[in-house]
């Protein structure tokens, strides 16, 4: 889900150079709008299905061809039903996923700091809490898009490393260690003071489209901070998901 350490830890993974952990990833996008061209006139008509099964079979491969890094981790919630899906079928590998874990709650805190300190945050083009809270909880949203994704992996833990938010702000190197033994990769010495915002081949996240700070991280330390936030979300909110805790 947003706001559970993925910037923070893409900004730390990403100090070796063998690795690159990925923005907010377009590919399974444009996995599900290829898929969908089944559903057109036109494919329908002269439904030549090898050739748009060659197109699909390589789009992670066509995506990252002239990334550097030997090992890609891209960011999506991959075992939504449809996603997981599509991909059993067209992703030639094994899936393997790093799972980043926060109380829902805390998730909730986390987006009302961010949108009740910048005035520029895409939540405050609604006029109350309750309609940014309810948007940050539409079920096209990426939060219930990753808490699918999560459910079904915490029944296949097979498949992921489960790396707690709480835990990785307060022992960064035990929790990175444990994505380094899942995937079967040598340790990299990384370092967690005086970090860099989170970069991947001279790219940043331009935040100007959603809002300013969205995808920051305080880069002198890792440490954690209570959020005064969590105290304010209503009632019928912490009614309705503060069960959803990890």
């Amino acid at each position: 889900m947003p706001r559970s350490g993925n910037t923070l830890f893409a900004s730390i993974m990403n100090q070796n150079p063998v690795i690159a952990v990925t923005a907010n990833s377009i590919t399974l996008e444009i996995m599900k709008e290829l898929y969908l061209l089944k559903q057109t006139d036109v494919y329908q008509n002269f439904p030549e299905e090898q050739s748009l099964t060659n197109i699909m079979d390589s789009v992670y491969s066509l995506y990252y061809k002239y990334w550097p890094q030997q090992y890609i981790i891209d960011r999506g919630p991959v075992c939504t039903p449809n996603n997981l899906m599509v991909m059993r079928k067209h992703f030639k590998q094994p899936i393997r996923c790093v799972v980043l874990l926060r109380d829902l709650l805390d998730v909730l805190a986390s987006y009302m700091k961010w949108f009740e300190t910048e005035p520029t945050s895409f939540l405050n083009q609604f006029n109350t809490l309750d309609e940014k809270l309810r948007k940050i909880m539409n079920t096209d949203g990426a939060v219930v898009k990753g808490l699918l994704s999560i459910k079904y992996l915490l029944q296949h833990p097979e498949m992921a490393v489960f790396i707690k938010y709480d835990d990785l702000v307060v022992n960064p190197e035990k929790e990175l260690r444990k994505v380094y033994t899942f995937l079967n990769l040598p340790y990299f010495p990384h370092k967690f003071i005086d970090l860099d915002q989170m970069t991947v081949n001279g790219l940043q996240y331009n935040d100007g489209i959603v809002g300013k700070n969205m995808h920051t991280i305080r880069t002198n330390k890792i440490m954690k901070v209570e959020n005064e936030y969590k105290k304010l979300i209503p009632e019928r909110f912490v009614k309705e998901y503060g069960h959803i805790t990890f």
